[in-house]
């Protein structure tokens, strides 16, 4: 009788495991593999298309939809529910994905769009009323600047930068927002070289870095292109020369 109970209770155990409901894919998914392989301090965006295209994802079961961003676009999908197995999204122009649940992981099945990806809950949502994305851009931020950097050459040499989750920045002279380009337009006009924004008041330019480890070399977008063409930016003076603590 106990070992019979036994294997009732295990069977039991097994079967809830394996099993989800519907509300358990609701909210955001983050891709954290495209995090940390950034985090090494890397490339930025080949990090990231290594491990995309999708960054975040946000299941709405009740509305049956799901949408995910890739960093730049966002596309919201037609959400069709599955009990014994993936969940289908339909997207206007005829793409389609595949969601399922792994444990506590959304896995985004491989596509013509990519290849399989995984997703996590994030640690610290964004406030609801953000824009799609935005969970995975904090914990990006936190992750691949996060951290005291000291400035050793450029202006304010000597003082501390601190690149916050919000896009925020202190401790750069005269500028207090910052902003990483994670794919789109800003990615085009930069071609192999990663990029930012950095400005104050509003008022700001992109610019050209380089990390390497906790080194973070920031330097001056020099457009090649001629009037009239899309801006083509390219490293030109060093500006800012900074390592991380």
């Amino acid at each position: 009788m106990r070992h019979a109970l036994t294997l009732s209770l295990l069977a039991a155990l097994l079967g809830g495991c394996a099993s989800h409901s519907p509300q358990d894919y609701n909210g955001i998914w983050i891709n954290q593999a495209a995090i940390d392989a950034a985090a090494k301090g890397v490339n930025l965006r080949q990090a990231l298309q290594a491990k995309g295209p999708a960054l975040e994802w946000k299941v709405n079961v009740a509305a049956a939809q799901a949408s995910y961003s890739n960093g730049f676009e966002r596309a919201e999908g037609r959400l069709t529910m599955n009990e014994k197995g993936p969940w289908s999204v339909t997207f206007d122009g005829g793409q389609n994905e595949s969601l399922s649940l792994d444990g506590k992981e959304l896995v985004q099945a491989a596509s013509q769009s990519g290849p399989e990806q995984h997703f996590q809950r994030p640690k610290e949502s964004a406030p609801a009323e953000a824009p799609l994305g935005s969970s995975f851009e904090q914990a990006l931020y936190s992750a691949y600047l996060g951290g005291d950097w000291k400035i050793e050459e450029g202006p304010g040499q000597g003082a501390t930068v601190h690149f916050r989750a919000n896009g925020s920045v202190d401790g750069l002279p005269e500028l207090d927002r910052y902003a990483l380009c994670l794919a789109g337009d800003c990615a085009t006009m930069t071609g192999e070289y990663d990029s930012l924004w950095l400005e104050r008041n509003q008022q700001g330019n992109p610019w050209i870095f380089k990390r390497d480890g906790d080194t973070l070399e920031i330097f001056q977008a020099v457009n090649q292109a001629q009037p009239g063409d899309m801006p083509d930016l390219r490293p030109g003076a060093r500006r800012w020369l900074l390592e991380r603590d």
